[in-house]
Formats: structure tokens, C-alpha cells, sequence
């Protein structure tokens, strides 16, 4: 398997993680819900990650459980910002490095301020992408802020 920035930054830290791969058609994005039915991981650990831009015309990150939505008023004050919306995706790859459906919070072309559900802080490991589509990685949610800038907040519904 090729190394996604995600994992070599992973490597770099000496960050511990697993990745599962799942089936899927060449540049085709999975929904959240299907990855974590097809790795037969629970949904309520399996994280998308979303990005957002401000009405400050900056991106922010944010790292929900497959089965719930964003909170985009919660997220904002969280953020705060006065409030946010979901970049277009055709966007995706000049903001973050990634594809839809690949995006992970590890490895963007920068580092954006992110949140991850507070949920995620249940579990000893998470799952989320591995920055490719049929990929994803499982890790210890706290040790996310060994490589990006994180915090953990209510902001999902």
C-alpha cells in the first residue's frame, strides 16, 4: 500500500495507527455510512471529515461521526466566527491536497483550526480517512493533536 500524507506524518510522529481498506470503484466516494458497513466497524466511531469556510473567507475543519450532521451554528460560536458553510466541492483539492470521499484532517496542503466531535473522546480508537478514497485510518482521537490543531466539542446533531 502507498503511504498517504496522512500516514508518513503519522510515521513522522511515531503516532500509532491502523488502516483498513474497503472496496470501492476507482474515484468513486463511499458515504460514510457504507465505509463503517463495509470495515463492520460501529458507525458512531467511524468519523467524515467536512471543511467549511468562515465568513471570514478562511477554512475551518470539522470531524463528525458518519451518522450525524454538522451542527453549522454550533460549529460557528465553536469557532467563532458569525458563521460557516460547506466549501463547493469542486474546491476540495486546491484547499486541502484531497479528493471528496479521501479527505482526511491529517495532511492538508495546511493546517486549519479543527474540532472533532466530543463524541470521538468515548473511544480509544477512531476511524477516519486515510486521505484516498478506500482507505481509512484508526487511531486514539487525543493523539490528533500531536499533528494537527484540534479541540473536541459538541458541534455535531
Amino acid at each position: 500500500m502507498d503511504k498517504t500524507n496522512a500516514m508518513r506524518i503519522l510515521d513522522s510522529k511515531k503516532i500509532k495507527y491502523n488502516t483498513y481498506e474497503y472496496p470501492h470503484e476507482e474515484g468513486v466516494a463511499v458515504d460514510g455510512e457504507n465505509v463503517a458497513k463495509l470495515l463492520n466497524q460501529d458507525p458512531n466511531q467511524v468519523f467524515k471529515t467536512l471543511v467549511l469556510v468562515g465568513n471570514d473567507k478562511k477554512n475551518y475543519v470539522a470531524v463528525v461521526p458518519v451518522l450525524m450532521e454538522l451542527d453549522l451554528k454550533k460549529c460557528a460560536k465553536e469557532f467563532g466566527v458569525k458563521s460557516l458553510d460547506m466549501i463547493h466541492v469542486k474546491d476540495i483539492n486546491q484547499i486541502t491536497g484531497y479528493i471528496r470521499g479521501g479527505c482526511s484532517p491529517i495532511g492538508m496542503k495546511k493546517v486549519f483550526p479543527t474540532i472533532v466531535d466530543e463524541s470521538a473522546l468515548n473511544y480509544d480508537r477512531i476511524i477516519f480517512s486515510g486521505g484516498k478514497i478506500g482507505l481509512q485510518i484508526e487511531m486514539n482521537p487525543n493523539d490528533l493533536s500531536k499533528v494537527i490543531r484540534v479541540a473536541f466539542k459538541s458541534i455535531g446533531r
